[in-house]
């Protein structure tokens, strides 16, 4: 349903680049990263998705999809350990039973705020090693007062949900760019321990993804401030995972590389400095049907 909302929908073009989906088979790059990374083979495949479903269908008053596609979300972050793969699901659905500040009536356009403010803006191109990434703007772009802290994450979710359909996305992950330039005494003010900490736990026990990398940009001593509250949470791969880069853009090819880097963090892809605008807000509704029905 997805792929033909998408196909019929309206489109939507950042900076010189079209934001295109791919939900079809692994190309021959993305099956030889999950063989090696994910044990993935043709055997593992079968076995794991056979326990898994057989798992959730013995779990009481635990109705959930248990068609192939939608166990594969589950199992390849779980590198196909289907006892895993079951922990990360209940996680995953009691995480959203217990925020509803995040999920309640989730539907990307209502989201219309956010969009519309530009703190948020996904990468057209994935990176050279198959991986998604979003560039979040939380600093001068983010008026606290028209766009709460709780929509950006709702708006962050959104575009995870979305990346995670992708099978390539399921191989490869995810990388966050997260740029503070800007950040305001002002702003410090909206971060609570309590926010810190239902992020940490969504990122580090419940996101349903390989999340490869967290790489803060333009940080000032105002963002020491706001890392305080994320910091006790922080452990364990999470931790390794995050890095600063502050006005060094050298240092970012070191993970991105440059073609599909916004050429404002020192790589050669057109990226917007605005809003996308009601481009983005059209956009959105594509994903409408799908969010309804998870």
């Amino acid at each position: 349903m997805l792929k033909e909302d998408l196909e019929n929908g309206p489109k939507l073009v950042i900076g010189e680049t079209e934001l295109t989906f791919d939900f079809d088979d692994l190309d021959d790059y993305h099956r030889d990263k999950a063989e090696k990374e994910l044990r993935e083979t043709p055997e593992v495949v079968d076995e794991s998705i056979s326990e898994l479903r057989a798992m959730l269908d013995e779990e009481e008053d635990f109705y959930l999809p248990v068609d192939d596609e939608f166990l594969k979300r589950f199992l390849r972050p779980c590198k196909w350990y289907p006892k895993s793969a079951f922990k990360l699901i209940k996680r995953f659905y009691r995480y959203r039973q217990n925020h509803p500040e995040f999920y309640a009536n989730l539907l990307p356009s209502n989201e219309r705020e956010l969009l519309l403010s530009g703190c948020l803006t996904p990468v057209p191109r994935r990176s050279q090693d198959g991986v998604r990434m979003l560039v979040i703007e939380a600093g001068r772009k983010w008026h606290p007062k028209e766009v709460s802290l709780n929509q950006i994450f709702r708006g962050t979710i959104c575009n995870l949900e979305v990346a995670v359909c992708e099978p390539k996305t399921q191989v490869s992950g995810v990388r966050v760019i997260i740029d503070m330039e800007g950040l305001s005494l002002g702003q410090v003010t909206y971060f609570t321990p309590s926010f810190a900490s239902a992020i940490i736990e969504f990122v580090s026990r419940a996101l349903p993804c390989r999340l490869k990398g967290v790489h803060i940009v333009n940080q000032s001593w105002v963002f020491d401030m706001v890392f305080a509250f994320f910091k006790p949470f922080l452990h364990g791969k999470l931790k390794d995972r995050i890095f600063f880069h502050n006005g060094d853009r050298s240092k970012i090819t070191d993970y991105i590389d440059a073609k599909a880097l916004p050429k404002k963090y020192g790589g050669e892809l057109e990226f917007p400095t605005n809003s996308l605008g009601d481009d983005y807000i059209r956009f959105s509704h594509n994903f409408d049907n799908y969010f309804t029905g998870i």
